[in-house]
């Protein structure tokens, strides 16, 4: 049988403090980087496709309907459409700081800090329901 070094606990090693910071920082500066880079190139389609055509500002026209849901944007997004690809990289700049909840939630259950498990759910919950099912 193997003997217990001195000092040793069973329990899983904690995360620094700075470690946790740099990591969240590094993901939100990626996300707010590939969402910027997904919107440049949607306007971009949006331009060539679009920029010939003289503005008309006598008649407001929304989005069509299909863009107003996360599945449609996504769809449009796989099919090149060029304004659903810039609300593509709208949605993923909301996302970002989501996943920076996510990944807080997962640090502090890594760490078994229960009380911050609790918190940070509760949080990523809210953040969730408003997301998907909250409307105002």
């Amino acid at each position: 049988m193997s003997e217990r070094q001195p000092g040793h606990t069973d329990s899983a090693p904690r995360l620094s403090d700075h470690a946790l910071e740099q990591i969240i920082g590094r993901l939100l500066q990626i996300g707010v980087l590939i969402s910027a880079l997904v919107v440049v190139a949607g306007g971009i389609a949006l331009l060539v496709r679009y920029g010939g055509a003289p503005a008309d500002f006598r008649s407001f026209r929304s989005e069509p309907s299909e863009l107003s849901t996360l599945g449609g944007i996504v769809r449009g997004a796989y099919r090149l459409d060029s304004h659903a690809i810039v609300q593509f990289g709208l949605v993923l700049l909301i996302a970002t700081p989501i996943m920076r909840v996510a990944l807080t939630l997962v640090a502090f259950w890594w760490q078994r800090d229960r009380l911050y498990v609790g918190i940070t759910t509760f949080v990523l919950a809210l953040l969730v329901y408003g997301l998907f099912w909250g409307r105002a």
